[in-house]
């Protein structure tokens, strides 16, 4: 550990000392889960049972404890038992403020459902059609890390076992006496680092249930974090976090026992002719000492800022770790914070894979979307570093441009410029708006989107592979000039390289190419197929992952085709387009999104071919081949991913239209 780390966890400690968290912290969502279990009708009994459940929750969310528990409804069959639980440190204004929250959040992310739980950082809401009132349950569990890892791993789990037993037991017992059954507790793992742990059980179970829980949670903690600096093991009843920060508010924590203190004899007096008095002596020693040791401080944190704002190992990337050129990007999350208003839900303007993107309104007006990403997310970090790195360096008209970033704590925030016109499946799918994209329109959007390609593969200094090209991350602007989005799934080639393989598939359904989905093989021609389908969309105005089985077609791809080879191109035409098309360019797009489809990699045209293509009328186009899958898979081979499920070579891809990554919570 170098004299910076040390100065700055003795900073941390003495802070510790005089600080805490603040009460008014923001709420945190975490997950939601919503089993595959049997759904309620509107206005049904159990429907107003269960609002009426959701509101005495809401209204009584002031309990000094942080816990509640009821039901509503006199027919059991159609009774709702639910509870709150609040975690122990936070404020009682946080609590209620998280319950409220969660009472509403839970209905909408989980409609008509008859028993979910919905986790925030701060509290814990679940309902049911079924009593669970002072009982045990293991499902689902939510397992949560954070990303950096410790030295002396080995060392450190068997700290952090004993540490979470004895903070357990301490829980279990409520020896706290504040009926919480929770508790905190510290023990140092080096001479300026400490592991802090909190554990707590809903109070309606027994002490021995409660124990069961935790030591079950704490079992389960080397599956998912080990040599982790952090963690979480999250089940309905009972969960245990540590980090080696401290995360909980002090104030409202029982102290773990101090051990007893070894008492010495006092020191002998000398007989001097005056004596200067220990509290003297103290009064000027501490100040004096704290004020060196701040300066000290102060001037490794300049150094060090200057040296290194971004300190997730963006080294480790491929493309040369330009840290200085990052440094300059990073925003203050207050800035952030207050830009958004607080990540309220009204500036809210989409949610995928890896977390929710907010507009919000910088200081000098400037208007930005920040893409804040999910604290659960296991692969968010490194989708993070991969965005921020690869979209630095990257600049074009046709590009989504990365204004910055910001890394405090958990929170992983990218800033990007603010596309008005949201993505282009929002206008291409929705039968009331695609009559606004008449063909010039289309056309050009088509061109951009060429173009933004052909940068990333040719242009840029760097040779990049998209891997997530599909309708929904094609920006417009307020112009309709389309802007290639998400690079969170990128891949960088080397120089002379053209392909590459991986175990763990990444994409959208119908958009990834043949080789890609089942033999993990990517390559420059895995976006070219993806560009394929968005021209077959953007032409028929269809969408590939709902298409519509008519006339012995079974996909959008053979749907295509048919009537290529019957030479009725234009009746695969959106019919929003009536006379604004021209009948050459739909027919030569048809035949290029064609011929980008094909099966075989090598018979598809590279981007540069496609850009002119577009471009120019007097470039032939070759007959296209019959579109990947039309002969020998369709799309019954595609299988639905389970909330548990990664993507993987004999399960090629989701059918939602969510990105695959990895999904932790079981």
């Amino acid at each position: 550990m170098d004299s910076c780390n040390i100065f700055i966890n003795l900073l941390l400690t003495i802070t510790l000392c005089f600080f805490t968290l603040p009460a008014g912290a923001q709420i945190v969502y975490l997950y939601t889960y919503c089993p595959n279990s049997t759904t309620y009708p509107v206005n049904s009994i159990y429907d107003r049972n269960l609002n009426s459940l959701l509101s005495s929750l809401s209204s009584n969310s002031t309990q000094k404890n942080g816990f509640y528990n009821t039901t509503a409804g006199q027919d059991p069959s159609n009774t709702a038992y639910g509870l709150y639980l609040c975690r122990g440190d936070v404020a009682m204004d946080v609590c209620q403020d998280c319950v409220v929250t969660a009472s509403k959040e839970i209905v909408r992310k989980c409609p008509r459902n008859n028993e979910s739980v919905i986790y925030y950082d701060e509290c814990m809401l679940r309902y049911s059609n079924k009593s669970f009132f002072s009982q045990v349950q293991y499902r689902p569990w939510l397992p949560i890390l954070n990303t950096q890892n410790v030295s002396e791993v080995e060392r450190f789990m068997r700290l952090l076992e004993k540490t979470m037993n004895d903070t357990a037991a301490r829980a279990a017992n409520d020896q706290s006496g504040s009926g919480k059954k929770f508790a905190t507790g510290e023990v140092n793992f080096t001479s300026f680092q400490s592991l802090y742990t909190l554990v707590q059980c809903t109070p309606d179970l027994s002490a021995q249930a409660c124990n069961s829980c935790l030591h079950e949670a704490i079992a389960r903690l080397p599956s998912c974090c080990e040599g982790k600096r952090g963690g979480r093991s999250i089940f309905p009843s009972c969960n245990v976090i540590y980090e080696l920060y401290q995360f909980y508010r002090v104030e409202a924590t029982a102290p773990a026992p101090s051990p007893v203190p070894v008492l010495l004899p006092p020191a002998p007096r000398s007989r001097g002719k005056s004596q200067i008095s220990t509290g003297t002596i103290i009064a000027i020693v501490v100040p004096t000492v704290i004020s060196v040791l701040a300066f000290a401080i102060g001037c490794c944190l300049l150094v060090r800022k200057s040296r290194k704002k971004f300190n997730t190992t963006l080294e480790d990337q491929s493309v040369g770790g330009d840290i200085s050129t990052i440094e300059s990007l990073q925003f203050d999350f207050g800035v952030i914070e207050a830009a958004t208003n607080k990540f309220s839900y009204d500036n809210k303007l989409g949610e995928g894979g890896f977390g929710v993107v907010y507009k919000g309104i910088l200081p000098n007006g400037q208007e930005i979307a920040v893409k804040r990403l999910s604290l659960y997310s296991g692969q968010g970090l490194e989708q993070f570093k991969n965005e921020v790195v690869l979209v630095s360096k990257l600049q074009h008209r046709n590009l989504v441009r990365l204004l910055g970033f910001c890394v405090e704590g958990e929170e992983k925030i990218l800033i990007y410029e603010f596309v008005p016109n949201k993505s282009l499946d929002y206008f291409l799918f929705d039968p009331e708006k695609q009559g606004l994209l008449d063909w010039s329109r289309r056309y050009k959007i088509l061109g951009g989107i060429a173009r933004g390609i052909l940068y990333l593969h040719e242009d840029s200094r760097l040779r990049i592979i998209h891997r997530d090209l599909k309708t929904s991350n094609i920006l417009l602007d307020a112009d309709l000039n389309s802007k290639i989005s998400d690079f969170g799934m990128a891949k960088i080639l080397g120089v002379d390289q053209t392909q590459d393989n991986t175990n763990r598939i990444v994409g959208t359904y119908g958009y990834l190419s043949p080789e890609y989905a089942m033999h993990g093989q990517y390559s420059l021609k895995s976006d070219i197929y993806s560009f394929g389908v968005i021209v077959l969309e953007i032409i028929s105005g269809k969408k590939i992952s709902s298409f519509d089985q008519s006339d012995d077609a079974e996909d959008l791809l053979s749907y295509a085709w048919k009537h290529w080879s019957k030479g009725t191109a234009l009746q695969f035409m959106d019919e929003a387009l009536m006379d604004s098309y021209s009948k050459n360019e739909v027919i030569r797009c048809l035949q290029l999104g064609l011929l980008c489809v094909q099966e075989n990699p090598a018979k598809r045209p590279t981007m540069g071919t496609i850009v002119l293509m577009l471009d120019s009328y007097s470039v032939a186009l070759p007959m296209p081949q019959k579109p990947a899958f039309f002969l020998h898979s369709g799309t019954n081979q595609w299988k639905e991913l389970g909330p548990n499920q990664t993507a993987s070579k004999s399960m090629p891809c989701s059918v939602d239209e969510a990105s695959i990554t990895e999904v932790y919570p079981r």
